[in-house]
């Protein structure tokens, strides 16, 4: 049987090959122009030795030769390693070498960490940007082209992503043509209302597209459904403006940080985003405070949703069909299950917490030469997330805390985001998270650190009196540390584990 990812970019070029499929800046792409494009480069790849199976690394931020390299890789048959841009050299080696990768696609901006992280394996580069010489993508687009996508098998691994590694080392999880193909072209459009007109929808892609979200929800999603994303390599909250503004878009995806900075902008002038239709969150708990005072503010609905590297990644959403449940992850997606177990797997009963499993079409193949982690995470036929949460009576899903970070306080469990959903009711404060600190008696305490707005001026003591007043006496922080700004990842979620190894 025949299923290659690249045939959601065929088939609409073949449909529509003159609508616009990408912006950048000033540049516009369509269908069949990045078909043709994702062909040649296809065809260069099979010049240079690249064939089924093997694996190609992919160190580009959200510009075109991102998307024009990843369908050309899926062409070419190959599968596709995207790489954080912000890796320094001796993770892009260990990238590199860990998924056997033959050849490394870098940009310009990136070009020396990944140059030096592929020399020690002798793996060959080409730069995704130019066309001076046949070692970059716009050589290798107008190559003469291959006839279409290589026939691959749905259960061939399409992407590798590579997990946080918040412990050990960064492991490679493998998504299949299957699992991505449903999640964007089945799971995606059923969240989204309908397209405003034959043209589809026109999203913002300022998530990283290395990243599983950006990558399946917008890029892939889009292109899926016939519609148009505008990409933006660094989020601001400015620049998001104008380009909602300037392209009307209907579709905004980010994480809550990304939100944060949006709903506290203070600019120059105001801007026309009434175009916006939907906005979606994951990969991070949106405060439900943050998420209330951004829709009362910009007339428009946050839907949040939850997934994983390792599930494709939508597993749950709130839909626009039923009741939005505010501070949710909503209800399982089409074709996708989930339960809540205790830590001897037996499945729990409505209202009690427990760890969150997933089984369905989006679940990884597993963990690329990592046999005993996948028997880890892969038991009885679930998927086991690591995240404590319940399911209501209405058999929507609730996510309480990351099961690493629940913090237990003299035998007490103390949630974080529980902590964390007070600290953003202080009009003070714009970001919070709250870890856990080793202690001689209590075992942990509770610490909670904060980026206050620019014109907050609440102190550590009044931030502390304001969560005991409504918390339990084992719960509020008994430290509180203000910081100019959280330390984030590349799609701009807090970084716990970057505050823990500071405290």
């Amino acid at each position: 049987m025949y299923l290659n990812l690249g045939t959601i970019l065929l088939a609409n070029a073949n449909e529509k090959p003159d609508a616009m499929v990408l912006r950048a800046g000033d540049l516009e792409m369509t269908y069949g122009e990045l078909n043709r494009a994702a062909c040649g480069v296809a065809a260069s790849l099979r010049e240079r030795g690249i064939s089924h199976g093997d694996k190609v690394g992919l160190l580009v931020p959200n510009v075109p030769e991102f998307t024009i390299a990843y369908f050309g890789i899926l062409y070419a048959g190959a599968t596709v390693v995207p790489i954080n841009v912000l890796a320094a050299a001796p993770e892009v080696t260990y990238f590199l070498k860990d998924s056997d990768a033959r050849l490394l696609i870098v940009h310009p901006l990136f070009e020396e960490p990944g140059r030096r992280g592929a020399e020690s394996l002798s793996v060959p580069v080409v730069i995704a940007a130019g066309e001076d010489d046949e070692d970059t993508i716009g050589a290798m687009a107008k190559a003469e082209p291959v006839d279409g996508p290589h026939p691959t098998s749905p259960q061939d691994t399409a992407v590798i992503l590579y997990t946080s590694g918040t412990t050990g080392k960064p492991k490679g999880a493998e998504l299949t043509h299957s699992n991505l193909f449903l999640n964007c072209a089945v799971v995606a459009p059923k969240l989204m209302p309908q397209a405003p007109t034959s043209a589809g929808h026109r999203a913002l892609a300022t998530l990283p597209l290395f990243h599983s979200f950006g990558q399946t929800v917008i890029q892939n999603g889009m292109i899926a459904t016939g519609g148009c994303f505008t990409l933006l390599a660094r989020f601001t909250p400015e620049e998001a403006f104008e380009l909602i503004e300037r392209d009307r878009l209907t579709i905004f995806a980010g994480v809550p940080t990304m939100y944060f900075a949006l709903l506290n902008h203070r600019g120059d002038r105001a801007y026309d985003i009434s175009s916006l239709e939907i906005c979606m969150t994951g990969g991070a708990p949106m405060p439900v405070e943050v998420m209330n005072s951004f829709e009362e503010k910009f007339n428009v609905e946050i839907l949040e949703g939850f997934g994983l590297s390792e599930t494709s990644p939508i597993s749950s959403f709130n839909v626009i069909d039923k009741p939005r449940k505010a501070g949710s992850i909503g209800y399982p997606v089409w074709g996708v299950e989930l339960c809540i177990v205790n830590d001897s797997d037996e499945t729990l009963p409505d209202d009690e917490r427990g760890e969150i499993c997933i089984r369905g079409h989006n679940i990884m193949k597993g963990y690329l030469n990592r046999p005993d982690a996948t028997k880890e995470t892969l038991r009885n036929g679930w998927f086991h997330s690591g995240d404590i949460g319940y399911r209501d009576s209405d058999g929507c899903y609730w996510i309480v805390d990351r099961k690493k970070d629940m913090i237990l306080r003299g035998g007490f469990n103390v949630y974080p985001r529980e902590v964390e959903e007070v600290l953003y009711e202080h009009e003070d404060v714009m970001e919070a998270a709250v870890i856990g600190i080793a202690h001689e008696s209590h075992g942990e305490e509770v610490k909670a650190v904060v980026a206050l707005t620019a014109d907050g001026k609440v102190t550590p003591e009044e931030l502390q009196a304001f969560c005991k007043e409504r918390l339990a006496a084992y719960k509020y922080p008994r430290i509180v540390e203000i910081i100019p700004e959280l330390p984030k990842g590349p799609t701009g979620k807090i970084l716990k584990r970057e505050l823990r190894d500071d405290a």
